[in-house]
């Protein structure tokens, strides 16, 4: 993996040890974050984003940074999440390689790499690291927190864990719980990794014995699921290369533009992220169930987050990674609790990436909702 940091991005050090849901603790870590737009004297216009598996803290240009972000067409002056109103911070997940402390981070016992020495990583310690970023930038209270997809679960688990963190909340994408179709799904890619034998049980080296086969396969698996089949027939049909394009050397070789098109996908990420910080979040997703403190009633646990006054929750029709039914749970579950709710399905053909890429869909939800959401009282945020 070739890291590259946004000169942008800021750090904060965890509180050391950091202690982790499922036993261990870290030392020393950090979380990669970035800021836009200007604080309010009470703080209290600040939106947190929580981001999907892969992206950085990145999420859009700035003076710093003038390079687009992942998510352009939507942070900034102007924007649906109006820059010019609210103070935006995105993290980079606990657990990752963009920034924040991963596996692939330094081991302060060792100043080796952690590898599969790191604890074993939960959403819930992302949520944890999450409101300790909150904290020691001095916000007591968050206007909105918003989550897409990965983001989504971690942003629940935040309100569970941290009553009062926020006041609003967009989940897009997003999940209460994993099913078994996602875990299959994220079973298959971690598999993939850990069979190529360049994974070398997570002892490999960048410019050496890597798992680069694994990784593409595991990405391949995972793009086919961000997007639908509408899509996948409407963007290439039964396309097939140009005659020169194909491997004649290869009787089993790429045939079809879909084919090529993961391929070139699959090679574009395979060195940009870490194989053991891939393992680590995906398996962290399977076990999130926000209903586990309830004794399994996820609509029981969401019920739990009254502290939520008004919440947006979106989701695509053609999502099979993170389905419909999923973000209706949500939204049932949080008008449980008293919030006022607002649920909409989206018919984008893009599938589960849908809120990457559609713009006039997604873009006027998120704008709409914020600009209704009430303004907190002053003396209620302030940092005591």
């Amino acid at each position: 993996m070739t890291e590259f940091i946004p000169p942008a991005t800021r750090w904060f050090p965890l509180p050391s040890p950091f202690p982790m849901k499922r036993g261990g603790a870290l030392h020393g870590a950090r979380l990669a974050y970035e800021t836009w737009g200007t604080l309010d004297a009470g703080a209290t216009n600040v939106v947190l984003v929580l981001t999907g598996m892969s992206p950085d803290a990145h999420a859009a240009s700035s003076a710093a940074d003038p390079s687009p972000g992942w998510w352009e067409w939507m942070i900034g002056p102007g924007k649906p999440i109006d820059t010019d109103r609210w103070f935006v911070v995105c993290m980079n997940a606990l657990g990752s390689c963009k920034g924040s402390t991963g596996p692939a981070s330094p081991d302060p016992a060792t100043g080796e790499p952690y590898r599969l020495g790191f604890p074993e990583l939960s959403i819930e310690d992302g949520a944890d690291a999450a409101a300790a970023l909150v904290r020691g930038l001095g916000i007591r209270q968050l206007a909105c927190v918003v989550g897409n997809s990965m983001g989504g679960m971690t942003a629940l688990a935040l309100l569970a864990r941290h009553p009062g963190i926020a006041r609003g909340h967009v989940n897009i994408c997003g999940a209460a719980r994993a099913l078994p179709f996602s875990i299959a799904i994220r079973s298959l890619q971690r598999e993939a990794i850990r069979l190529d034998p360049q994974w070398n049980g997570g002892d490999y080296e960048i410019n050496g014995c890597y798992p680069e086969n694994g990784m593409r396969m595991a990405r391949k698996l995972g793009v086919i699921t961000y997007r639908s089949a509408l899509e996948w027939d409407g963007r290439f049909g039964r396309v097939r290369l140009d005659p020169e394009r194909r491997e004649d050397d290869d009787p089993f070789g790429l045939e079809f533009e879909v084919e090529s098109y993961l391929e070139a996908h699959a090679r574009r990420f395979v060195h940009r992220f870490d194989p053991n910080s891939y393992l680590y979040l995906s398996r962290s997703m399977d076990w999130f169930d926000l209903g586990e403190a309830h004794g399994g009633d996820t609509r029981r646990g969401l019920a739990s987050l009254q502290d939520v006054t008004h919440a947006l929750v979106i989701g695509v029709k053609t999502d099979i990674l993170f389905p419909i039914q999923q973000q209706e749970e949500i939204a049932a579950g949080l008008r449980d609790a008293g919030a006022d709710v607002r649920f909409l399905p989206m018919p984008s053909p893009q599938g589960h990436d849908a809120f990457l890429v559609d713009e006039a869909r997604f873009g006027p939800a998120v704008a709409g909702f914020l600009r209704t959401l009430p303004t907190a009282r002053l003396d209620a945020n302030r940092v005591a």
